[in-house]
């Protein structure tokens, strides 16, 4: 397999819904992606920001497997990286098999820790019809699987373009689930 990495970044200083395509964005510890309407110490995904605004942020990078955009385009639905909303695409890394806490290294220096994972909704719908649709499935189990990727915090900041490395780093702590967040 690849040795996994950044393939595309993405930010956009607005409540919209896709991100615009960057050479590089920043990521700037405790607080996400600089430049971005989603970064900030305490939430600002605006449901969350009207239940409770002194939450905090466990959503500030959203990355999304390249993977994803290669079965939706199969199945009929043309989406490129950053149409999703995502900060950063990754290319050869099983972003949902992650555990909670799971950190990854993208490039030299930022350091993200995995929180949990994307919760789809009706955006998607409104964005192409029968896309959220396309985003769900079921596991052999019959439990739901979010596939629209993962959220985490920055413990480290730096640059990240694509091209980058991520290194997953090793958890010593036993494999939690990612849970929505």
């Amino acid at each position: 397999m690849p040795a996994a990495r950044v393939e595309a970044v993405h930010r956009s200083g607005v409540h919209g819904f896709s991100k615009h395509a960057e050479d590089a964005i920043t990521l700037v510890a405790g607080f996400g992606v600089e430049g971005d309407a989603h970064a900030g110490a305490t939430v600002k995904h605006r449901s969350r920001v009207r239940r409770d605004p002194t939450q905090p942020n466990l959503r500030q990078v959203h990355l999304i497997h390249a993977e994803l955009f290669e079965e939706l385009m199969a199945a009929g639905f043309p989406v490129w990286p950053g149409d999703l909303g995502e900060n950063v695409t990754t290319r050869g890394i099983d972003l949902l098999a992650l555990s909670t806490g799971t950190r990854l290294r993208l490039g030299p220096n930022a350091l993200v820790e995995v929180t949990g994972l994307r919760n789809p909704c009706s955006q998607l719908d409104k964005f192409q019809p029968g896309l959220m649709a396309a985003v769900l499935d079921r596991r052999p189990d019959g439990t739901l699987l979010r596939k629209a990727g993962v959220m985490g915090v920055v413990l480290e900041g730096g640059e990240v373009r694509a091209g980058d490395a991520i290194d997953v780093l090793s958890s010593s702590a036993a494999h939690r689930p990612l849970q929505p967040v």
